[in-house]
């Protein structure tokens, strides 16, 4: 799952991204002119929207999205509690709404519902050979056998199974499982595929390495 967190406060776009990025890949924009912009070329589960953006109206923000046949879920999260403004982000196509101070575990329980919206929309289980990965859950199994993973583990094997065979470069793969501002370089996807690979190995599947043109799912025989 991927959220474009759009948020001008430093302090509380980090603490959002520390938080939310141990489960999901995070990207913030920090105006609504890059929001916009990452927007059109990349597509997000959740978009968290500050209202109060230096270059425009975050409702505006929402217009755009919206007028570019965007359905991505949208939460709200702005200081501007006044039931004309919850009114107003609602009927733009905002699917929840929360003003600021917030609880942070409240944050994380609307966030869990609005990925779970979405990833019912999508295929919640995915299959490779003996493999299933549960979307909704998170949970990889070989039959009813729990396989343990990392949750950057399981981004690495969910991009890969919904890759259906398809050969994933180490950019694709790395886009997969990490942020705009995250520095993290490509050798770095050679360790998750291989503590991957070797979760995979004895449950009769593997991860093929194409020498120049990146990674493929592979049933060992």
């Amino acid at each position: 799952m991927r959220i474009l967190l759009i948020e001008d406060n430093e302090e509380l776009g980090l603490g959002i991204m520390k938080l939310l990025g141990k489960t999901y890949a995070i990207d913030q924009a920090n105006n609504g002119e890059y929001a916009i912009s990452s927007i059109l070329v990349q597509d997000y589960d959740l978009v968290i929207l500050d209202l109060g953006l230096p270059d425009m109206d975050g409702l505006d923000v929402l217009k755009e999205i919206r007028s570019n046949r965007k359905s991505t879920p949208v939460l709200i999260l702005t200081a501007r509690g006044a039931l004309d403004d919850r009114i107003s982000g609602l009927d733009l196509g905002a699917d929840d709404y929360m003003t600021k101070p917030f609880e942070i575990d409240e944050l994380q329980a609307r966030v869990r519902a609005l990925l779970r919206r979405v990833s019912m929309e999508k295929t919640s289980l995915l299959e490779f050979g003996a493999i299933n990965l549960d979307v909704r859950s998170n949970v990889v199994l070989s039959g009813s056998e729990p396989i343990e993973m990392t949750p950057r583990e399981i981004m690495v094997l969910q991009a890969l199974m919904m890759a259906s065979g398809r050969l994933l470069s180490k950019s694709q793969l790395l886009e997969s499982i990490t942020n705009f501002e995250e520095d993290v370089s490509e050798n770095a996807i050679e360790q998750y595929v291989s503590r991957v690979r070797k979760k995979l190995a004895p449950h009769g599947v593997t991860i093929h390495a194409a020498r120049g043109l990146g990674y493929h799912l592979r049933e060992l025989n």
